[in-house]
This record gives C-alpha cells, sequence and structure tokens, in this order.
C-alpha cells in the first residue's frame, strides 16, 4: 500500500469515522445536453423519428449521435447516448416496427384467411 493512500484513510477516517472509509462513487462530469435538451430528445424518442430520417423506422444510438450534433451542437459516443438513454428511462429493447400505413383490417382479414399450420 502507498504512505500517501494510508495517510488519506487516516485523515477520513479522522473526519467521518468509518462511514469516511467506504468507496464512494466519483461524481463524474456534467452532461453536455441541458435539463431542456434531454427533454428535448425524450420528445424524440417517444415520437420516433417518422419523416425527419428518410428510410428509418427505429432509432439508433449511432442515429441519434447524429441528431444529437445537427440539433444541439453536441457530440456523444453511441454508448454514451446509450448511457443518457438509460437515464432517462428507455432501455434497448424495442417493439417491432410498423408501417405508419398498414391497415389493421387488412391484417385481421389475413389472419382469418391464413391456414393453420
Amino acid at each position: 500500500m502507498d504512505r500517501q493512500t494510508l495517510r488519506d484513510w487516516v485523515h477520513r477516517f479522522n473526519e467521518e469515522g468509518p462511514e469516511g472509509l467506504i468507496n464512494r462513487r466519483g461524481g463524474g462530469g456534467r452532461s453536455k445536453l441541458s435539463a431542456e435538451q434531454q427533454r428535448q430528445l425524450a420528445g424524440l424518442v417517444e415520437t420516433g423519428p417518422g419523416d425527419l430520417v428518410p428510410g428509418l423506422v427505429r432509432w439508433r444510438c449511432v442515429d441519434l449521435v447524429a441528431v444529437i450534433k445537427e440539433r444541439f451542437g453536441v457530440d456523444y459516443h453511441p454508448s454514451t447516448v446509450a448511457r443518457i438513454l438509460n437515464e432517462l428511462g428507455y432501455s434497448h429493447i424495442s417493439g417491432r416496427p410498423q408501417h405508419p400505413k398498414q391497415d389493421e383490417q387488412v391484417i385481421e382479414a389475413f389472419k382469418k384467411t391464413s391456414p393453420r399450420s
């Protein structure tokens, strides 16, 4: 053990008691996105890509990196975007995409006429 580490532990113990020796989590840096920008990002995720990005049916972190860079001028790595989405309450699991012009009646008619296996 390094002498400086032991000295730091002694000082923390003397100031805070045994609780001072429990490992603490580092605070990390501040987010580059403000609270309002994070709300806007959550709104984007909720509404989906729609007509914003042609040919895209669901958001991926790589796609959101480009949108965040364009809208907010902040450059993130896809894993950081995944962490931000996790903090906002989203998971990586998504539902199956649906075509915006699909007709429920046609789907039900197809299910009724399909042969059972």
